[in-house]
């Protein structure tokens, strides 16, 4: 703890002191509650999770056209940390990326703010078949991980001092790479501080974009190659490549949003492992296959963010040789625009609550 403490004051003083633009502080900490996401869940609730969040901002006064869009959100960066309170989940280090989107005037001295933040985390107590068979959550150390905190702040209340309280959602799983992987999600009460680093913040002008909303374009044609690694819901099966093929139509709504129609080939070879094991159990109904790829149709959303757009997508598998997972899908993924063409991509797909895959690609947009 004491190590990590230092990382953070090191960030601190290179960010606090090495930026030239507008920027400030938080720290939160916060108390709350696991959610039973299924029976299975009920022996690693021990205790009611606490942690804390420490978060640097760059503020936005529209230097990018974008940014009047979205009332000129933050950027940041946040280190959190979690305790469980169970000696079965252990301890969770994370680090993300983040935006503050605001939804109220920005010359306001009260803001009512949602934060979406995405990155990696580090579990203390992984699952272990000889000494920690009980964590079903995490089979793995590394882990992916989300939250959503929508709080209300209020700067300058003495100085530079500010008071910033709400609700977060904290998400974090190994997305299917190595088996167990249920996750877990924590609901929590936030309470905390923010510090301006910079003394003329509410002094400066906010600059109106040259863009309207309005934005025509024709049909634009989108191929995908995604990759990564998982394991089947059965442990000890071992981790094994994927590949997914994506094809689909996408259509400008307006600067900030697109529909998207289209079709996902998924190869997957753990489900060869899956099938062939679960033979082997009585009483086990699957129909007779010898071809284990999927290929689903989903409609989706796009926001554009910049260069930066996410996905959300909802999927029905036409072709299905088995029963895995359920035949109904969800995709939520990030895109980088690296030109007007070529963009790299990550997504997550999951079946209800139950994440799949992970996946890792590159695409065109035609």
């Amino acid at each position: 703890m004491k190590k990590f403490l230092f990382l953070l004051i090191t960030i601190g003083y290179y960010f606090g002191y090495s930026q030239n633009n507008s920027n400030y502080f938080q720290a939160d900490y916060f108390y709350g509650n696991i959610l039973k996401q299924n029976p299975d869940a009920a022996v690693l609730l021990q205790g009611h999770p606490t942690g804390f969040f420490i978060s640097y901002n760059k503020r936005s006064f529209g230097e990018e056209s974008w940014q009047d869009l979205y009332n000129y959100p933050d950027f940041g960066y946040s280190v959190g940390y979690q305790d469980y309170k169970s000696e079965i989940l252990g301890k969770l280090y994370s680090i993300y990326g983040h935006y503050n989107f605001y939804f109220t005037n920005r010359k306001s001295k009260n803001q009512l703010i949602l934060r979406t933040g995405i990155g990696l985390a580090y579990n203390t107590n992984p699952y272990n078949k000889v000494t920690n068979n009980k964590n079903t959550a995490f089979g793995s150390s590394i882990n992916s991980s989300t939250y959503f905190k929508l709080y209300f702040q209020r700067e300058r209340i003495l100085n530079n001092l500010g008071l910033n309280a709400g609700l977060t959602f904290i998400h974090a799983s190994n997305s299917n790479i190595k088996s167990p992987n249920s996750g877990m999600n924590v609901w929590a009460a936030t309470l905390g501080l923010n510090y301006d680093l910079d003394n003329n913040s509410q002094g400066k002008s906010f600059i109106p974009s040259s863009e309207g909303m309005y934005f025509k374009e024709p049909i634009k044609f989108n191929l995908v190659v995604r990759g990564g690694v998982n394991e089947s819901e059965i442990i000890g099966t071992g981790v094994k490549p994927f590949f997914v093929f994506s094809a689909y139509a996408d259509k400008r709504l307006n600067r900030k949003s697109a529909i998207q129609f289209g079709a996902d080939l998924y190869i997957s070879p753990i489900l060869k492992d899956y099938y062939e094991l679960s033979l082997t159990i009585p009483q086990t109904n699957l129909k007779e296959t010898s071809d284990f790829s999927r290929i689903g149709v989903f409609i989706g959303h796009e926001l554009f963010i910049n260069k930066i757009s996410i996905e959300t997508q909802l999927g029905f598998y036409a072709k299905y040789p088995f029963e895995y997972g359920g035949r109904v899908y969800e995709t939520l993924g990030i895109k980088r625009y690296i030109n007007n063409k070529w963009f790299a991509a990550l997504r997550l797909k999951a079946h209800a609550a139950d994440a799949e895959t992970v996946e890792l690609g590159i695409g065109v947009r035609l």
